[in-house]
């Protein structure tokens, strides 16, 4: 039973929707909810402990970590085990070789995007030049991942607790073209019997204009966007892996009653 939770919140009472629904579903299982900001985090005024769950930003759930003694969880955007379901060529590179690919005139269009959560820019299909000033902020030396340029017809977050998938919500592209349930159970099944997979992720999948079922990237399951997933099993997920990046073990998150 959690016996205390932290829900982050912007000021003046502005919440993002997770957060909200965060705080609804806890208050209806009784859990007490204190509602934070990134300022009171920072200056250390929460009374944090391992078994207390704190949502909120990528950012406030790390120094959250970071000040109970937890090292932050690596990133594990793209999953080995998942390779089969890429369906698209990928590679490491550089700022410094992506931009000698762009004065390149003769180089295809490439996407890139760098790696680890301390992201200089967010992921671009780059094509010349001029697209550039998208590195700006980023070192030459900063690493980064890259992939053909495809054409996705629709993306969908699958979201899975404990190896079952426990909702699927569609986020871009044509609602009316949906992935390929069977593909994304074989591939959570995979994940799952890797090691790889954490308590709660989400794991996005899209539909290429091929017509296949392809893997968009791997998310791990806190700060995680819910795009309209039930409250209740958005709860689930966060204090499952919550729990998992604590190492207090348990599922229960209500009172002792609570089923």
């Amino acid at each position: 039973m959690l016996p205390r939770a932290f829900v982050q919140e912007e000021g003046q009472g502005r919440m993002e929707p997770e957060m909200r629904d965060l705080r609804d579903a806890l208050v209806a299982r009784g859990v007490p909810v204190e509602l934070f900001t990134a300022k009171r985090l920072e200056r250390r005024q929460l009374p944090l402990t391992r078994d207390t769950l704190v949502a909120g930003y990528v950012p406030s759930v790390l120094g959250a970590l970071k000040q109970l003694g937890i090292e932050a969880p690596p990133t594990n955007d793209y999953p080995k085990c998942l390779a089969p379901f890429l369906h698209r060529r990928m590679w490491t590179s550089t700022v410094r070789q992506l931009t000698a690919r762009l004065l390149d005139m003769s180089s295809p269009p490439v996407f890139a995007k760098p790696v680890g959560r301390r992201k200089r820019f967010t992921g671009h299909v780059f094509h010349t030049s001029g697209d550039m000033l998208f590195l700006e902020r980023a070192s030459a030396s900063t690493p980064l991942v890259c992939s053909d340029v495809v054409t996705w017809l629709s993306e969908s977050r699958v979201f899975v607790v404990r190896g079952s998938i426990v909702g699927i919500r569609h986020y871009a592209g044509d609602a009316a073209v949906s992935v390929d349930e069977a593909t994304v159970r074989e591939a959570v099944r995979m994940l799952e019997a890797s090691g790889e997979a954490t308590a709660g992720y989400g794991v996005d999948f899209g539909v290429l204009a091929t017509g296949e079922t392809a893997l968009v990237e791997w998310n791990d399951g806190f700060s995680l966007g819910s795009y309209g997933l039930e409250r209740e099993a958005y709860l689930e997920l966060t204090v499952a892996r919550w729990r998992e990046l604590t190492g207090v073990g348990g599922s229960t998150y209500g009172p002792a009653s609570a089923s």
